[in-house]
């Protein structure tokens, strides 16, 4: 046996055993790992129904800078697990400290500080760089993680399903750039529509921010947000996808199954432009049309492409008026046509939330009264929350951002709109001191689907919106609430962005994670999260719904990584610092 072999069988041992370890721990003290801004809600929850005292202290435990009681125990709706609240909200001086429980522990230590989760905002955004398809990541910009460019998709075959007059079989066509959807290696529009939408309104509502932020990419040294310069990498593989001889849109670029746990530039599988449908074609229509409202800015740095994103939208429009049902339904096409296609369907029947959306961008960025005449048809003011597959309330953001420019037929719903909001959010907010981690996140057994997390930025993403529209100090609290769910404050224990905080996933089901050779995932991922479905069948400590998550490469059902999960934390992190710096600004 060589030496290598043998250090690797050894650093396998030891990590192994240390995942078992960690599995066995328990960690009944949970709260935000990364810590709290000075004047705002800092909670943590203690597993116990018995102990009524906690203390905060420095983490070397010589200094007591808090005393606190424990709240009323709760008891929780998926098993016999009580808790109480520990509140240190009035303690507001900077420093690093530890929570501790007399009889139970201390707690993992955290920061009180202004601008604390800034570098978890620049990790969460900085992953998609990570996932950049068809270039090479240099140490210069990706540190250890740097990697062979994969995946060039400069010869994208048309599928047999998506073959048309001027694009017979056997054509094909050049697609490059994008983002790897997920743990996988393929590019999908519908995935891609709600994860651009997401990452340009952050920025139609928070520019100051993003203006500033930078993330040690190429493009850092440009005149243009880094936020922009990377959502511009996929937008420019997005107008790709787009037939130009009749405005429909592939569904996805992809393999026809999916690769192995490999490094992308291992894999020299087929790519493939899969049938053009009315959900692509609508997400499509919606980004663009919102992506030429926000590079038109920038026509010095991109001329054209502000210009080029409402016309590629405007066409799109018109393709959906024509083919208003064209469903993608992946295993009718595998029936019909060669090769097979087994990579992710994001397959939907009921487009009326994408109509409503693209609807909706296309009014706000040409001010056209017919388009909003058309997103009535589809319910004005409805909000729900947010999905790949139910995109409606992205419109309703929208419409609520620029409420003070809309035309008298828009301008009529919006009071309706902000009721329907807070209506929303308000049901959350009423079971919120019956849960026993005092989130919105979580009252509901509903919550735990496949990307839970997802869910639970999702959230704090609408309880962001509901604090802008009423100034309500309690949408605030809500949605850091929700932050600290992620961040460690959870059934789990863990925080879920991959290295924030001191108990992260170390095993996310993410191919250049799990295939580059380095002990620690790429940063900034936002891991699935509790799944009681637990569809891959691998090994979970618990199957309660809010503890279902196995830190595992299997577990592609609750440790998967995803661009639609990565986006609403980029949102709803990158708001709640925005806020906080303008909340110390006005101090």
């Amino acid at each position: 046996m060589t030496d290598r072999k043998y250090t690797s069988i050894l650093i396998a041992l030891l990590i192994g055993i240390t995942s078992c370890a960690q599995e066995k721990v328990q960690d009944p003290i949970r709260l935000n790992q990364i810590g709290f801004y000075p004047n705002a809600s800092k909670v943590a929850v203690v597993i116990t129904d018995t102990v009524s005292s906690f203390y905060i202290s420095t983490p070397d435990l010589k200094n007591k800078v808090f005393l606190g009681t424990l709240g009323e125990v709760r008891s929780s709706t998926f098993s016999s697990k009580k808790t109480r609240i520990a509140d240190f909200s009035k303690f507001t001086k900077d420093g690093t400290y530890v929570l501790v429980v007399p009889g139970i522990g201390q707690s993992y230590s955290f920061e009180i500080k202004n601008k604390v989760h800034d570098e978890v905002a620049k990790a969460s955004i900085k992953s998609f760089y990570f996932q950049r398809v068809s270039t090479s990541l240099s140490e210069q910009y990706a540190g250890k993680w740097k990697r062979k460019a994969g995946h060039p998709d400069n010869n994208v075959v048309i599928h047999p399903s998506a073959i048309s007059a001027k694009r017979p079989e056997g054509f094909s066509i050049s697609s490059p750039r994008g983002w790897y959807d997920a743990g996988d290696y393929n590019k999908y529009i519908v995935n891609s529509g709600i994860t651009m939408g997401t990452m340009l309104s952050a920025y139609e509502d928070f520019p100051i921010y993003f203006n500033e932020l930078n993330l040690n990419i190429p493009e850092s040294k440009n005149d243009v947000p880094d936020l922009l310069d990377e959502v511009l990498w996929n937008l420019r593989w997005m107008l790709t996808m787009q037939d130009p001889d009749d405005g429909g849109v592939y569904h996805k670029c992809t393999n026809a199954k999916f690769d192995g746990m490999v490094m992308p530039d291992f894999t020299k599988l087929p790519r493939y432009a899969v049938q053009k449908g009315t959900a692509a074609t609508l997400d499509f229509a919606a980004v663009t049309a919102l992506a030429s409202r926000v590079y038109r800015k920038y026509d010095k740095q991109f001329p054209g492409l502000a210009d080029s994103c409402l016309r590629a939208s405007v066409l799109a429009w018109q393709w959906t008026v024509k083919n208003p049902d064209v469903e993608y339904n992946q295993r009718a096409i595998n029936k019909q046509f060669d090769p097979d296609i087994t990579t992710g369907a994001y397959g939907d029947s009921d487009f009326k939330d994408e109509f409503s959306w693209a609807a909706t961008e296309l009014y706000l960025t040409t001010k056209d009264d017919a388009y909003y005449q058309s997103l009535l048809t589809f319910g004005a003011s409805t909000i729900t929350l947010p999905s790949w597959n139910n995109v409606r309330a992205l419109g309703q953001y929208s419409l609520l951002r620029f409420n003070k420019s809309l035309t008298p037929l828009a301008l009529k719903d919006d009071a309706e709109r902000k009721k329907n909001l807070l209506s929303m959010v308000d049901v959350w907010m009423n079971g919120l001191n019956q849960n026993i981690y005092q989130t919105a996140m979580g009252q509901s057994k509903k919550d735990f689907v496949w990307g839970s997390n997802g869910v639970c930025a999702n959230q704090g993403i609408a309880l962001m919106y509901a604090y802008q529209v009423s100034d309500d100090q309690k949408y605030l609290d809500a949605a850091i609430g929700n932050l600290d769910y992620m961040l460690g404050r959870n059934g789990t224990g863990y925080s879920f962005v991959t290295g924030s905080g001191d108990k992260t996933p170390m095993h996310p089901h993410h191919r250049p994670s799990e295939a580059d050779g380095i002990v620690d995932p790429i940063p900034g991922l936002l891991a699935g999260g509790s799944n009681p479905g637990m569809q891959d069948k691998c090994s979970y400590s618990s199957s309660v719904a809010d503890e279902a998550y196995s830190d595992t490469s299997c577990s592609y059902a609750s440790n998967e990584i995803a661009i639609n999960w990565n986006a609403p934390l980029v949102y709803l992190v990158s708001a709640i610092e925005a806020t906080q710096i303008k909340h110390q600004k006005a101090q």
